[in-house]
């Protein structure tokens, strides 16, 4: 497989990677790690991992990392590592939101590539600024929206850049959840904690977990670019002060002389029965797609007037995008992890290209800071909508 092949020409030069965040008690940094090293391209030998030395040591401790590459803060690892002979090459930012924009630009300032979770930041304030600086670095930055890493999403794209959709009319996105239907966050878990502080998480809450995900996937497959949206935002648990549920509908410019496209998006943490629902549909002039990432080696495909196929990750007719990333047959499921780690792979694939000043593959994909910017952007004219009744905003 493509993947294959690309993890023997890289194996002698493994990525040198940091990671920032993601210490004892996080659940994105241990998957972060998990795709770092699926396909061997990377060794972690640096962590600022808490917000405290003493955890930060005991995190780098439980992971292997020499103590004396445990570091107290971002800064300091940053200062430190970029004066290494051998310092780190790459770091992952795996922190809540509003610490996304300081430790990113820190990093890039020193000419280490940044591998950052999303959203890109808390505020679109930061987000700007951070796309500055990022266009200026000598660094590459990478968004790890890791649900475009999936082989039929890359499909689908494709279908759609190749124009068997037709023009497209609807793009249909939704990500319901259910694990925040009750006050969790009251109990003191971690993760409900920070995703329903407006300090730390931002001004989005839904919109900004889960939502920038279905609107990032729905704009992946679709090609399309957002001009305008109107929301409903809404927040149902008693006391939180962030929002648990949103319905958009959305306006994409237009493509040269097609019909500019309309779309919809639905995104939940209240949905009791959901646990991660997420689904984009495509429908234009000549057929339809729908994938859903419960089930992701499926993807549905219907030429109007004609029996809906299933097409299959690594099956009869998976086109070349999707055969790249896939890593094992046909009928052998591949999932978040593997989809997480294509993310991974891809930016492995730039970093090396930049060790040498190589032009790198156009084939290579993965989630930029643009991407990122439009992401905040996205959350915070929905913030905006809601509080004008649901009325129109440009993005």
């Amino acid at each position: 497989m493509a993947i294959e092949a690309s993890k023997s020409e890289h194996r002698a030069a493994k990525i040198r990677l940091g990671m920032v965040g993601g210490g004892q008690g996080a659940f994105i940094g241990a998957v972060h790690r998990m795709a770092a090293r699926l396909d061997d391209q990377y060794d972690l030998v640096a962590g600022a991992l808490s917000s405290t030395a003493e955890k930060s040591l005991a995190s780098g401790r439980d992971l292997g990392l020499d103590p004396e590459r445990c570091y107290a803060s971002f800064q300091e690892m940053a200062d430190k590592e970029s004066a290494r002979p051998d310092g780190i090459e790459a770091v992952s930012i795996v922190t809540p939101n509003h610490v996304h924009f300081a430790a990113a630009k820190a990093f890039l300032e020193k000419g280490i590539h940044v591998i950052c979770d999303k959203p890109l930041t808390s505020n679109l304030e930061d987000a700007k600024a951070l796309k500055e600086v990022a266009d200026k670095a000598k660094a590459l930055f990478i968004l790890t929206h890791n649900y475009t890493g999936y082989p039929m999403v890359r499909h689908a794209r494709e279908l759609v850049a190749s124009g068997d959709l037709g023009d497209i009319r609807l793009v249909h996105m939704e990500y319901p959840q259910d694990w925040l239907a009750e006050p969790v966050e009251q109990t003191g878990a971690k993760q409900a904690v920070w995703r329903t502080d407006p300090a730390q998480s931002g001004v989005g809450g839904s919109t900004g977990d889960i939502g920038t995900h279905a609107y990032n996937l729905g704009s992946f497959i679709s090609g399309l670019e957002l001009d305008e949206l109107a929301a409903d935002v809404h927040t149902f648990v008693e006391g939180r002060r962030l929002d648990d549920n949103a319905h958009v509908m959305l306006r994409f410019k237009a493509k040269g002389s097609e019909m500019p496209a309309k779309g919809m998006l639905w995104c939940s943490q209240v949905a009791t029965g959901h646990e991660n629902g997420l689904k984009v549909r495509v429908y234009g002039t000549k057929a339809g797609i729908e994938w859903t990432q419960a089930d992701p080696n499926y993807l549905w495909y219907t030429r109007l007037g004609e029996p809906k196929q299933l097409i299959t990750r690594g099956g009869a007719g998976a086109n070349s995008a999707a055969a790249r990333v896939t890593r094992i047959p046909s009928g052998h499921p591949e999932g978040y992890l593997e989809a997480f780690a294509t993310i991974y792979t891809e930016a492995a694939h730039a970093i090396q290209a930049a060790r040498t000043g190589a032009a790198v593959d156009p084939a290579v994909v993965y989630p930029t800071v643009d991407d990122g910017v439009k992401g905040v952007a996205f959350v915070t004219a929905c913030i905006e909508s809601s509080k004008k009744n649901g009325g129109w905003v440009k993005v």
